[in-house]
């Protein structure tokens, strides 16, 4: 149904994601409306289809955005806020939401996260090539609400290596410290690290043990990995749950550009 939902205005792509069932969530659906993908797509920005965004970079289909942001949806919402038509959120009660996009790009997908993650959550995305960090602000600082996102630090661009995660202690007297080892025995739910959700927008080369070592319990990871035979890719879910178990699911094939160092 993906090349079927194609629009020629935001909502009309969002609609059709909808009516094809790639959103099926009615909060999926209102983040989704509410960031425009015009903002963060050069070409073709209603077209459900990747599209380049410099530096070998792509910005994924919408319906791939779509699947990852269902797929992360109870780790995503505040506790106390699960919608109608959505299971119970996961996670402690109060605790706010941290949520790690590695592979930001154009920023488009962690802006929609950030409309999920509620008022006390923190989105950072992630990138390994300082021009693609400067791009995803850019493009959120074209709308009041992105340009509110920033302003508060609810959502954050940061440079590094995305297969070690991220980690940064708080950068103003307001703003809290995120990422890192989570850890269960922190004092208050403010300090505590880790994150909750953790999304990973290119293939990596295996699950790399720091990114599960960063996830919250309970917490869940969406990332691309690529097959032994180095030539075939697939979409994991690694969970972690209330007790530390992991949990490893191989879900379907896809193709990503790959998760390596920025170029020399």
């Amino acid at each position: 149904m993906a090349w079927r939902s194609s629009g020629t205005s935001n909502t009309e792509l969002v609609e059709n994601l909808w009516r094809n069932k790639l959103i099926t969530q009615p909060l999926v659906k209102s983040a989704f409306l509410k960031v425009d993908r015009a903002h963060y797509a050069p070409s073709f920005p209603y077209e459900d289809s990747p599209q380049p965004i410099s530096h070998q970079a792509t910005i994924s289909a919408p319906h791939m955005h779509a699947n990852a942001v269902e797929t992360l949806l109870p780790f995503l919402l505040p506790k106390a806020e699960g919608g109608e038509g959505v299971g119970d959120a996961v996670g402690q009660t109060g605790r706010p939401r941290r949520v790690l996009d590695i592979g930001s790009g154009s920023g488009y997908l962690t802006h929609v996260l950030a409309e999920l993650a509620g008022s006390t959550g923190v989105v950072v995305g992630l990138e390994h090539i300082p021009a693609l960090k400067e791009l995803g602000e850019r493009n959120m600082a074209k709308s009041p609400e992105g340009r509110a996102l920033l302003g508060s630090g609810r959502v954050r661009f940061r440079v590094g290596d995305g297969r070690k995660g991220w980690s940064e202690p708080s950068p103003t007297e307001a703003q809290p410290g995120v990422g890192g080892p989570a850890d269960a025995a922190a004092e208050t739910k403010r300090d505590e690290g880790g994150w909750d959700a953790i999304h990973v927008g290119a293939a990596a080369a295996e699950l790399h043990e720091e990114l599960v070592r960063q996830l919250r319990s309970p917490g869940r990871m969406f990332i691309p990995v690529e097959a032994e035979d180095g030539w075939e890719q697939y979409i994991w879910t690694v969970d972690k749950d209330a007790e530390g178990g992991i949990k490893k699911e191989k879900l379907y094939g896809v193709r990503y550009v790959p998760l390596t160092d920025a170029p020399k």
